[in-house]
């Protein structure tokens, strides 16, 4: 009997600080290369960082395009990305390469529904504002004047998007007594949910317009200022999609002359936004929050391991258990 050993596949890893054991999991099966400093890897270490590799998990703020792909080398069989958007890939790249992308749907929807919610109660009924003055010591004599916000229950809620997070937020407005409307680019019929609406029916007649699209080439700036102009102007945006869906000049200048009542993101353009005095981490009628839609311990863990296993599986020879929409789901040319 040889005493050779058989080399096991090499799977880089873009974090180590990932909840749940994945990782470590990974580890028992390949030989597995993390990042392990405190700060993301930079383009050119995460290209270092990847070389050899037959599988590659990231997060969804990674970039992953042709150069990092090729950095690889022809080994790389998979990327995985612990995220369910994928605007940071160049899917076309990777497809022309023979590599299977993935990424972690029917995993985060219920938890990011839960902050669209939470974004539409802190914005409308102005919350962040009322703590604020609290912690400024100014919450004096009782005002039947102060800190007025509007009502979220009875209100109409427009969903730009109909997948599964905006159907998660549907679900929960009922609660509230909201009545709920999409709008999809692929008309979807009526559900006991929702109703469709043309796109500018929608924006003309909600009371709250949530955004749950992805970031492409069709949906990039899809709220701009004739869309945000269309609004009513006691209407509150939320945006827990993708930043660039969001023309952010055209918001602050409607919250700052009382076009619109009020907004919440989750996300943003040029992620993280880390200057204190940016304005839109400033404007009174805009509640900010940093990316966290997903972050709950048993959602992120969940997405990691989703992300482990589509890397197992393709490296096991099986076709991966979420491969993006269109694109296959096993390696080759």
């Amino acid at each position: 009997m040889s005493g050779t050993s058989v080399r096991r596949p090499r799977v880089a890893v873009s974090r180590t600080a990932l909840p749940g054991d994945s990782v470590s999991h990974l580890a028992t099966r390949f030989d597995v290369t993390a990042w392990t400093a405190p700060q993301p890897p930079t383009p050119a270490e995460l290209a270092g960082l990847v070389h050899g590799c037959q599988g590659l998990l990231v997060l969804g703020s990674d970039r992953v395009d042709a150069a990092l792909l090729d950095a690889a080398g022809p080994d790389l069989r998979v990327v995985a990305l612990a995220s369910m958007g994928y605007d940071g890939v160049d899917v076309a790249a990777a497809v022309e390469r023979g590599i299977v992308v993935t990424h972690t749907p029917n995993v985060l929807a219920d938890t990011t529904a839960d902050v669209a919610m939470a974004l539409i109660l802190m914005a409308r009924r102005r919350l962040p504002a009322s703590m604020d003055a609290l912690r400024r010591g100014e919450w004096g004599a009782f005002r039947m004047d102060a800190f007025l916000g509007l009502d979220v229950h009875g209100a109409t809620l427009g969903l730009i998007g109909y997948g599964q997070i905006a159907r998660a937020v549907a679900r929960r407005a009922a609660g509230f007594q909201m009545r709920v409307q999409h709008h999809h680019p692929v008309r979807r019929e009526d559900d006991a949910l929702s109703r469709w609406v043309p796109f500018d029916e929608l924006l003309q007649t909600s009371d709250v317009v949530s955004v749950h699209t992805p970031l492409t080439q069709e949906t990039k700036g899809l709220i701009g200022k004739a869309e945000i102009a269309l609004m009513k102007p006691t209407a509150t945006l939320v945006n827990t999609g993708r930043g660039g869906v969001v023309d952010e000049e055209a918001l602050l200048a409607a919250l700052r002359c009382g076009a619109l009542h009020s907004a919440g993101l989750d996300v943003m353009t040029n992620e993280p936004r880390t200057d204190p005095s940016d304005p839109l981490l400033n404007e009174p009628h805009l509640v900010v929050l940093p990316h966290v839609g997903s972050a709950t311990e048993a959602t992120r863990a969940g997405m990691a391991a989703l992300a482990a296993r589509n890397i197992e599986a393709v490296l096991d020879g099986h076709p991966a258990l979420t491969a993006l929409p269109g694109t296959p789901s096993l390696p080759g040319r």
